[in-house]
């Protein structure tokens, strides 16, 4: 396939991907043409067509020449849709891009805030894909990874379903009296620390027999409709007392099964996105069950790290004044467990998300809707001065707000299976590490919203950091953040952008081609990406990159790691092998290779002089380097 085909199709996808996507629109019964439609546009074509057919000929007598040598060059792309069929976007020419590293001049220390890991069904978690997906991120980095779950005292079997899990801990007999049983939740605990994970304990939702609105319980999605999940586990308790003795034997239990110092490692929060479905009751009822649940936790562990209140993105008005009134009840209000003012709060979290648009060929993302809502969260802390320099935690930050709605009926969400799922999340983050230090809060945290979903065909599109057992690019961006090390130093990039650019415009006109550097014992490492919003195809960046500040260092072994729409892809071999519906045992092992991380060139030696070296490469658009180099 030429260059110019391979830049062709539904938003710059290869064929098979975007005929992936045709086959699930027509499996949806959403694909049809009748035949007026299909005369008038190839009416329409045949005149499109002799209009560009001209303008190609006048393109390309203009274009394959080049001043400066009088070589001939290949003619532009701009007309590929007659060669191959396909819509096409006009290709930009390469940009040549300088990036700098001083590696002797040291910034401020660098938090692993990408440590941080979520999903809805808890019951996932020991699975057999669960348990080795855990593993996977407990072992991206040195520093503790947290995962934080829905549903951990939610009603029911156990069974799983898409944004649902249950535990079953809590019943009640003939006269009410409770039932504890901790065989599901103790499942999912050891499985935690079993793979070495920290957890983030979510104490929700309602149980059945506390709940004062008990039926429907257990809803269908995705065979309901999102608005209609929010059922009897999102009321709020008929006996408070009854709630409170329950939060105090879930917490002593896992203190007694797991010990004081494992415990103490963990954090607490309760509930989730208490200003929409999720909670049922009035505000005042979501203060009353915080402060009764944190007077709970701490009769059973009073070393526990709790916060909250886990609401949705500030960028909302109504989002943004729950989460004002609720750091007002922290600070001044009375406390309904107590009776004293104000309420313990340990770390602050909200969930800020971003907002893609499919444009009918292609997805564009929304980061500056999610950078938005993340300036105002940190505003919004910074205006209370008891609260400026308490820890943020973003509950949830994502691209967008529905991990389990898949491609198939959310043509928006294909960006999942791709590099741009990655990039996009470095891209944020560098921004959000750069607004806390605007707003001068702390910033320590953002939970990935992403894990894995059973029963499903690979690659359907879901928000999950791997499908049947398979990585998918997204994890290797998080494999290249867990090399950098705990030391920031100065870097900059002749096309990098301001994050106050990012959050008021995006990214719609130059890419953001960026870059972050670390150094840690006789290493450095220097992350460099190359973000758009809009995933079409472009030439990719000529980068130069030079470090240094080196000293007296001689030579430097080099390391290239890369995950763009060739290296480190899952989804580029699973569509090369024919985009299977089921995997058989050698075809899961290829993809299961296939989605590690993978280097650009082999590792080599380097000769470093005056302790410095520059280092050319190319890098394509939603394309991230991991250089690093040790002596």
């Amino acid at each position: 396939m030429t260059q110019e085909s391979r830049h062709c199709g539904l938003g710059g996808l290869a064929v098979s991907e975007r005929q992936v996507y045709l086959d699930h629109r027509s499996q949806a019964g959403q694909v049809s043409h009748s035949p007026s439609i299909v005369f008038t546009v190839a009416i329409g074509f045949l005149a499109f067509v002799s209009a560009v057919q001209a303008q190609v000929r006048d393109t390309d007598r203009v274009n394959t020449q080049t001043p400066s040598s009088g070589q001939v060059s290949e003619p532009s792309g701009a007309h590929c849709f007659l060669l191959s069929g396909s819509w096409c976007w006009p290709q930009q020419a390469a940009r040549s891009v300088e990036i700098q590293v001083q590696a002797d001049k040291v910034q401020e220390p660098i938090t692993p805030a990408w440590n941080y890991f979520g999903y809805d069904e808890a019951n996932y978690t020991y699975s057999t894909n669960g348990k080795k997906l855990l593993r996977e991120l407990a072992a991206l980095s040195s520093a503790p990874v947290y995962v934080r779950v829905h549903n951990l005292l939610t009603s029911g079997d156990g069974t799983a379903s898409l944004k649902w899990g249950s535990t079953n801990v809590y019943t009640g007999d003939a006269s009410g009296h409770p039932i504890y049983s901790w065989a599901i939740l103790d499942r999912i605990f050891d499985a935690f620390l079993a793979a070495g994970i920290t957890p983030l304990v979510e104490i929700g939702f309602m149980p059945e027999a506390l709940s004062i609105h008990p039926e429907p319980y257990r809803h269908d999605f995705p065979h309901t409709q999102l608005s209609e999940i929010y059922t009897g586990w999102a009321y709020p308790p008929k006996d408070y007392k009854k709630w409170s003795e329950l939060v105090f034997q879930f917490v002593d239990h896992l203190r007694q099964r797991y010990s004081d110092a494992e415990v103490r490692k963990w954090l607490w929060e309760i509930w989730n996105e208490p200003d929409i479905g999720y909670w049922k009751g009035t505000r005042e009822e979501f203060f009353k069950l915080y402060d009764i649940s944190v007077d709970a936790i701490l009769r059973a562990f009073p070393e526990a790290k709790i916060g909250g209140p886990d609401t949705t993105g500030p960028g909302n008005p109504r989002s943004a004044d729950f989460l004002r009134a609720f750091l007002e009840h922290c600070s001044h209000e009375k406390n309904y467990s107590n009776g004293r003012t104000g309420s313990h709060l340990d770390f602050i979290s909200f969930h800020p998300k971003g907002s893609p648009v499919w444009q009918g060929d292609h997805v564009q993302m929304g980061i500056s809707h999610h950078l938005a809502a993340i300036k105002e969260g940190f505003q919004i802390v910074a205006s209370f001065p008891e609260w400026r320099q308490t820890p943020i935690i973003l509950g949830e930050s994502d691209p967008e707000g529905c991990a389990a709605c898949s491609a198939k009926e959310n043509p928006r969400n294909l960006y999942r299976n791709g590099p741009l799922y990655g990039v996009y999340t470095i891209e944020t983050l560098n921004s959000t590490l750069a607004l806390a230090h605007q707003e001068h809060v702390n910033f320590i945290g953002a939970v990935t919203w992403a894990f894995g979903f059973e029963d499903q065909p690979p690659f359907e599109g879901f928000r999950e950091l791997a499908t049947n057992g398979v990585d998918k690019p997204v994890l290797n961006a998080f494999r290249v953040l867990g090399l950098l090390g705990d030391e920031r130093v100065t870097v900059t990039s002749s096309a990098g952008l301001v994050p106050q650019t990012i959050v008021l415009e995006g990214v719609r006109g130059q890419p953001d081609i960026n870059a972050l550097a670390t150094r840690k014992n006789r290493e450095i490492e220097i992350l460099v990406w190359n973000y758009h919003d809009d995933d079409v195809p472009s030439e990719p960046a000529s980068i130069s990159l030079a470090i240094t500040g080196l000293g007296s260092v001689r030579r430097g072994l080099l390391e290239h790691f890369r995950v763009d729409a060739e290296h480190s892809n899952a989804f580029a071999a699973w569509k090369a092998a024919g985009s299977p519906q089921s995997l058989s045992e050698s075809e899961a092992e290829r993809l299961q290779s296939a989605g590690q991380l993978q280097m650009l060139t082999s590792p080599e030696w380097i000769s470093i002089e005056r302790g410095s070296t520059v280092l050319q490469f190319s890098l394509p658009r939603q394309g991230i380097s991991l250089v690093r180099l040790s002596w």
